[in-house]
């Protein structure tokens, strides 16, 4: 019964990146109101200006040349983050909300902060795994900073990605156990794409630590987070949606003005990794 359920659900996944395939981003944003109208390039309009330096490549001169291009960005604090994620991820069906990634709930966007029943900023990358906290760099960048309930955040912990547990309270889906969670399935791929984008952006230079993806589920506060084999699973079953791709061209757009190179490129996780 996996089998068929996972056969069935990578079916879906694919048909639904084929209707996708053909919209532009203003097409993707068409329904969400926004103060930001996201530019009408296509992702073969950036292979030929942003990711000139990288197309063709594959292995370590494909992440090099990557980590080259998605490390010209600009930085945001902490308090910054806030405001950000309100116009990143926007309910496009209600303007004035956010929807949480783990659990899939639409929340008012002024129920920010850090109390039962607020949303708060959760790192996908947990800023324990190389420690880095919440200082300018790693610890705000938005392309894995995402909003949560602040149970279902703490629910998480710093807690590597791995398949199988137990539901919990608003859980949408998403599972854990004692060292591992595994998100709800729509944004399984997102996960694993902002954990890719990680990886690639913070090589040890600047000051920052040197993030890397492994296959354990028990890496503490080392630079490391896992698990490989099922990130890889992950960003081919859950393809990039149109929630994702506009997300990632508003932060390109309007704040950090660089791109998660695998939302454009999921292909290249496997030319990678």
């Amino acid at each position: 019964m996996l089998a068929i359920r996972i056969r069935r659900r990578r079916a879906a996944a694919l048909a639904t990146a084929a209707v996708l395939t053909g919209l532009a981003v203003p097409s993707l944003a068409a329904n969400t109101a926004t103060a930001t109208s996201p530019s009408a390039k296509t992702t073969a309009d950036y292979d030929d200006t942003y990711y000139k330096d990288a197309v063709g490549k594959t292995g370590d001169d494909l992440k090099a040349s990557l980590h080259t291009i998605i490390s010209d960005q600009t930085k945001l604090s902490y308090d910054a983050v806030w405001d950000a994620l309100k116009t990143t991820d926007q309910d496009p069906a209600d303007s004035g909300s956010v929807i949480l990634l783990y659990s899939g709930l639409s929340r008012s966007k002024s129920s920010n902060g850090g109390d039962s029943g607020d949303w708060n900023r959760e790192h996908v990358w947990a800023k324990s795994h190389g420690d880095f906290g919440t200082a300018t760099g790693p610890g705000t960048d938005i392309h894995h900073l995402r909003p949560e309930d602040v149970t279902v955040n703490s629910v998480r912990g710093n807690k590597d990605f791995d398949d199988g547990g137990s539901a919990f309270t608003d859980s949408g889906g998403s599972l854990t156990d004692s060292d591992s969670f595994e998100p709800r399935d729509a944004v399984k791929g997102d996960v694993a794409r902002m954990i890719f984008y990680m990886a690639v952006r913070y090589e040890g230079g600047e000051g920052f630590p040197d993030l890397e993806v492994n296959g354990s589920v028990d890496n503490g506060s080392n630079p490391y987070i896992g698990k490989l084999s099922v990130l890889k699973t992950w960003n081919d079953e859950d393809p990039p949606d149109a929630f994702e791709e506009r997300r990632n061209q508003v932060i390109y757009d309007t704040y950090q003005h660089n791109r998660n190179p695998f939302v454009d490129h999921p292909e290249w996780v496997g030319a990678i990794w």
